[in-house]
């Protein structure tokens, strides 16, 4: 599957939801031309959405003064996707847990748990101002039968 082909390209989108689904798009693009089964794709895309939705809803709160940044990178090893936000900042070991009995029947707060439960990896930073979040899916080598 994985090809030692590297290459990377940035965005800077207005902080709206059509801004969420145009991410989703080329996260899914992306992913597929990766190599990554379907449901892996689908996996990436969902949790390229809740992370972008996040950037637009709770880090720049709708602002229309607001962008948001992403880029998206394949390596031989990795897709590589960042996200980021104009907003107050997020410290992720304060966001609750959505499987504590007092959050799980909320409509809301999910995502993060979704991007964890979906990516191999997923690292927060902070940056002045805003948060960014990168996510990590690991190429597999396809295995040859012989």
């Amino acid at each position: 599957m994985a090809d030692s082909t590297t290459s990377r390209v940035s965005y800077t989108l207005h902080s709206t939801l059509e801004s969420v689904n145009t991410v989703e798009d080329m996260a899914e693009s992306w992913a597929r031309r990766a190599g990554f089964d379907d449901d892996t794709v689908t996996s990436i895309a969902m949790a390229v959405r809740e992370a972008a939705v996040n950037a637009v809803m709770h880090g720049n709160a709708y602002s229309p003064k607001k962008h948001i940044d992403c880029s998206f990178e394949t390596t031989a090893e990795s897709l590589v996707i960042r996200i980021a936000d104009q907003g107050e900042g997020v410290d992720p070991e304060c966001i609750p847990d959505p499987l504590a009995p007092e959050n799980i029947l909320r409509g809301s707060g999910r995502g993060i748990f979704l991007i964890r439960a979906f990516m191999d990896e997923v690292h927060f930073r902070q940056l002045q101002p805003g948060s960014e979040i990168t996510l990590i899916k690991h190429r597999t080598p396809k295995i040859v039968q012989t």
